[in-house]
C-alpha cells in the first residue's frame, strides 16, 4: 500500500467557504470514488514548529489522505476521478480555484 499526502495551502480567510463547499459537494464525490483515509482542515489551535521557519504561505490549511495498492493505479485512477462530469459540477461550487497558493503531494508508505 501507499499513501498520497495531499496538503493544499488555501487562502485561510476563504476557510468557512471552503470547508462548507467541501463538505456538501467534494467529500461525497471524494469518498464514493477513492479510498479516502481522511480529510482534516485546520482548526484554531496554531501550528507548532521546531527546526527551520515556515515560509510565508506557513502550514498547510487543508490535508487529506488517499489509500492506494500501489502507484500504478493511482497514476490509471485520479486523473479520471477528477476529468468527469460529476467533478466538473462539483468544481463549479469551489469558492475559487485562484485561492489555493500551493498543492503539496507526496507518496508515503506504512512501515
Amino acid at each position: 500500500m501507499i499513501y498520497e499526502v495531499r496538503n493544499y495551502h488555501y487562502e485561510p480567510t476563504l476557510m468557512a467557504e471552503y470547508k462548507a463547499w467541501a463538505r456538501d459537494h467534494a467529500l461525497p464525490h471524494i469518498r464514493a470514488e477513492l479510498d479516502l483515509v481522511g480529510f482534516w482542515v485546520n482548526g484554531d489551535e496554531p501550528p507548532l514548529v521546531t527546526g527551520a521557519p515556515l515560509d510565508e504561505l506557513g502550514s498547510a490549511t487543508v490535508t487529506w489522505i488517499i489509500r492506494w495498492p500501489d502507484i500504478e493505479t493511482r497514476n490509471n485512477v485520479m486523473d479520471k476521478v477528477f476529468a468527469t462530469e460529476a467533478w466538473a459540477e462539483i468544481s463549479k461550487h469551489n469558492p475559487g480555484l485562484q485561492h489555493y497558493h500551493r498543492i503539496e503531494v507526496k507518496f508515503a508508505e506504512e512501515l
